[in-house]
């Protein structure tokens, strides 16, 4: 009776190794399959986040690429950009700069480029806002002759109604020039404002580029000035591209006339330029 009671004993010693190897390698299989998991999620998000800081350099080579492309009717160039998850998209008639000359106010909608990264892969903060180019940026007008004609800045603010997403933004601007002619008769001091008008263009999307074409350039000039504003409207408020939207350092300004001048000519040089997608 001793005999079988051993025997069954010993038996059951002799099965546990195989059960505790057969819940180990269970263990080690879990494991692995949560660290297999979890390395392709920080992987992916790793290329996400790559892809989001190459769009702040991308986007301010597009701002600076309008500014090539503005002052030459014809003039056509293509920038390509290479992303798993983000895209470039148009928004038209976004914002309304006003410019009113001795009283007198003309409109001019444009429309901006967005470089779009999904938030379920890449993500700061709600509200989150920055401002990539220019800097400093200090009124609504950008001065001199080697300001862009174009802000950047970074966005993320869910949800808007065209979805979730962090952006990369590029708005047009305008750029104020003033210069001086002066004769032993008289001085004229001339005010020069250059403005790119961003309009849609073909978009096949064969491939991930943008490109921009000077469609035409026009030059309006008015004698006897005695007063200059700009101020900016947002149309397309009511979808969040809304003042909290841009933060622009200010929604209107008087533009400063030098004073000694006998004469005060204003020239506004607007340009139309369209944006297709992905055309070659």
């Amino acid at each position: 009776m001793l005999c079988k009671l051993y025997k069954k004993i010993s038996g059951k010693r002799g099965i546990s190794p195989v059960i505790s190897s057969v819940i180990m390698t269970g263990a080690i299989i879990a494991i692995l399959s949560v660290a297999v998991v979890f390395s392709n999620n920080l992987l992916w998000s790793r290329v996400a986040e790559g892809e989001f800081n190459s769009s702040r350099q991308f986007m301010q080579t597009v701002g600076l690429q309008i500014d090539d492309v503005a002052w030459t009717t014809g003039r056509k160039e293509t920038i390509s950009y290479a992303s798993q998850y983000g895209f470039v998209v148009f928004e038209p008639s976004v914002l309304t700069y006003n410019v009113t000359v001795n009283g007198t106010s003309t409109l001019y909608d444009t429309g901006i480029l967005m470089f779009n990264m999904p938030t379920s892969h890449y993500s700061i903060s709600d509200n989150y806002w920055e401002r990539i180019f220019p800097d400093p940026d200090e009124s609504l007008t950008l001065t001199g002759t080697s300001a862009p004609v174009a802000r950047v800045f970074a966005i993320e603010r869910t949800p808007m109604p065209d979805g979730k997403y962090i952006r990369v933004v590029a708005v047009p601007s305008i750029r104020v020039l003033n210069s001086s002619i002066s004769t032993s008769v008289n001085s004229t001091c001339y005010i020069r404002m250059y403005l790119p008008v961003l309009i849609a263009a073909e978009s096949p999307r064969l491939s991930q580029s943008i490109t921009f074409s000077g469609e035409s350039v026009e030059a309006y000039t008015i004698n006897s000035v005695d007063s200059v504003s700009v101020s900016v409207e947002f149309p397309k408020a009511d979808l969040d591209f809304d003042p909290d939207f841009f933060k622009f350092p200010e929604e209107t300004q008087n533009i400063l006339i030098p004073s000694g001048f006998t004469n005060y000519v204003f020239e506004l040089y607007l340009s139309e330029v369209s944006v297709g997608f992905g055309l070659s």
